[in-house]
């Protein structure tokens, strides 16, 4: 992989995680320790991290950490509320449902209030705070290592807890969702998760703004047969809502 591209997805790692190990690095990557420690110094001269001993983390002066409940991914909201709108609209009163983390899914989130009786399990503090304001709304979050960037809670100890959920849906979120590649996410972090919470769902919605859709990430989750629905927005092309719908995958698109 060519050095800007290598740094372009480090950083994505590093947004994700909060931090990340020089040697991790190196290992996922496969490149040494000091092409590593190069690319840290280019993204810290940048402004975008601060490098420590044997690594590096996000700057707290990025929008992650200008609020408390702020998550790191603002660009493309107009079409993020959008689908969270149409992605809502499909939630009956009494429902179980699954919230996987992220921007899109906390759109959901808000347009939810107004259901009753439902069942919300989310691996997102943010979305656990918010839902659980609503009197009639059962909210479970699973224990594990919380996540300052994206306001999650990850780990084997999500995974284990997922292990023993059914729900009706899903929404899951993504870094990137390709015909080839399938579904790719910056880190290995939450792989084993977003698999239990695909396992625990009957129908799993995929939630992706067109932005995303032909772009791959670092890590693979797996290919496009784990979804049964992508909501997105009018951006996405003819040819990739055929290409979806030949794999079975009902496409919902925003007006």
């Amino acid at each position: 992989m060519l050095s800007e591209p290598r740094r372009r997805r480090i950083l994505e790692w590093i947004q994700e995680e909060g931090s990340a190990r020089v040697r991790e690095l190196a290992e996922a990557f496969k490149v040494s320790d000091a092409t590593i420690r190069q690319d840290l110094e280019r993204l810290e001269t940048e402004g975008s991290i601060t490098r420590e001993h044997g690594g590096a983390y996000l700057n707290q002066s990025t929008p992650a950490q200008s609020s408390p409940l702020m998550l790191h991914h603002q660009e493309n909201m107009d079409k993020k509320r959008r689908i969270g709108a149409l992605a809502a609209s499909l939630v009956a009163d009494g429902e179980t449902l699954i919230l996987d983390a992220g921007t899109t899914t906390t759109e959901i989130a808000l347009r939810l209030v107004s259901r009753r009786h439902l069942t919300v399990i989310t691996n997102a503090l943010n979305i656990a705070i918010h839902l659980g304001s609503v009197p009639s709304f059962a909210v479970h979050l699973p224990g594990g290592q919380f996540k300052s960037p994206t306001l999650s809670i990850s780990g084997d100890k999500s995974v284990e807890y997922f292990s023993n959920i059914f729900a009706a849906k899903l929404f899951l979120a993504t870094a990137g969702v390709d015909l080839e590649a399938g579904l790719t996410y910056p880190s290995f972090a939450d792989l084993q998760l977003k698999e239990a919470m695909i396992k625990a769902a009957a129908h799993v919605y995929l939630v992706a703004d067109s932005t995303k859709i032909g772009k791959s990430s670092f890590t693979r989750l797996g290919s496009l047969d784990v979804i049964h629905s992508l909501i997105t927005d009018s951006g996405i092309s003819d040819r990739h809502v055929r290409e979806f719908e030949k794999r079975g995958i009902v496409v919902l698109v925003t007006e």
